[in-house]
């Protein structure tokens, strides 16, 4: 069970965005980097970064501010957004990254995921972001006809690391994990599923640490942690508590 801080990157700053509207983002720090050693130092063991300018321009645009985080954190670092080649991952993987999230080209090309799988094994994480419980691609910005469930599953068995699913209706509103449609994901498929969007208050970490939750490989927290809604501290202690607790 893992906590993964993010960083989001507009325009080399880290920011938040209030249901993925990219109009509404409050900036939280402008030197990524310095954010990527403070979440280090805070304890936790991952970081989670999404470039969302490159997740609209399906290139990537905060390469710059993706490479001082690598060089500030001694963490692993999972990134997506605008990563849509094997060019683009190879290079981000020979550079350190220890994870790349593909959301857009899992939709439009499932084979390149695949490829993806086989050339880099256990370097490759599908992204799921959903609207009205359809698939969202290109930034959130368009609605697809596939379902949740019915795009996890062409992913069985060719090796992806985790799926991130994040319920966009709940991102950076503070709400709560939508936990039913999460555990449902993460019951119809076997690869490991990362909660994210929406995670407010300790009250989710409580809930994701609950028996039936223990099979996901945890959340992603964003704006809790920058508002100080949820203490580091406090959480990493009830999350390794779970751990022993399981052993």
């Amino acid at each position: 069970m893992i906590l993964f801080p993010a960083i989001d990157l507009k325009d080399g700053q880290c920011v938040r965005l209030k249901l993925g509207d990219m109009e509404q983002a409050t900036v939280y720090n402008p030197d990524p980097a310095a954010q990527a050693k403070a979440f280090e130092d805070q304890g936790f063991e991952w970081l989670h970064v999404v470039d969302l300018n490159g997740a609209f321009a399906g290139e990537t645009v905060n390469g710059a501010a993706v490479d001082a985080i690598l060089k500030a954190t001694k963490n692993p670092v999972q990134l997506g957004g605008g990563i849509r080649t094997l060019e683009h991952m190879e290079s981000w993987l020979s550079r350190g990254l220890a994870r790349v999230i593909l959301g857009t080209v899992a939709v439009r090309d499932p084979a390149l995921v695949v490829e993806a799988c086989r050339r880099y094994p256990g370097h490759i994480a599908v992204g799921i972001d959903a609207k009205g419980g359809k698939v969202a691609v290109e930034g959130w910005a368009e609605a697809s006809e596939l379902g949740i469930i019915e795009l996890a599953k062409k992913f069985e068995g060719v090796g992806v690391a985790a799926i991130i699913y994040t319920d966009i209706d709940r991102d950076g509103i503070l709400t709560g994990i939508n936990w039913n449609s999460t555990l449902e994901l993460a019951d119809a498929v076997s690869i490991p599923v990362i909660a994210s969007g929406g995670l407010a208050s300790l009250d989710d970490i409580k809930r994701m640490i609950e028996p039936d939750a223990r099979r996901l490989e945890g959340a992603i927290s964003g704006r809790a942690l920058y508002d100080g809604r949820i203490d580091p501290k406090e959480a990493l202690a009830l999350i390794k508590q779970a751990r022993e607790a399981a052993q």
